[in-house]
């Protein structure tokens, strides 16, 4: 796990045309599966992307609010002030197009309970 910096990860997935965005949505799934103690039971990045392309974007939406309520998780496991209406924001930025801004977000929040490198 290593903390990402968010502004190069957006101009990457633009740059790409969304194929690094792909990357970090898997990565994002398995680092905070990590940091909050889902790596065994939860669902791992890959099987994410594959639901969220069968489901036509559905599943991605499901995804977010979970995503937001694991980092709730992580951050009461680590003492940090937990935000409650996280995963609402980003269920809504996902439902109106800007799940770039959600993963963002959930990298910002990541960053903070990673070790500095």
């Amino acid at each position: 796990m290593k903390q990402r910096s968010v502004g190069i990860a957006i101009l990457l997935s633009i740059i790409t045309c969304g194929i690094y965005g792909i990357y970090w949505l898997i990565m994002l799934n398995d680092e905070t599966n990590y940091v909050s103690g889902h790596q065994q039971d939860g669902t791992s990045g890959g099987v994410v992307f594959l639901l969220t392309l069968v489901t036509c974007g559905i599943y991605g939406y499901y995804w977010c609010y979970k995503q937001g309520e694991k980092l709730n998780e992580a951050k009461m496991q680590r003492g940090i002030m937990v935000d409650s209406s996280a995963s609402v924001l980003y269920l809504i930025l996902s439902i109106v197009g800007l799940s770039i801004v959600s993963y963002a977000l959930m990298q910002s929040e990541l960053n903070k309970m990673l070790p500095p490198q």
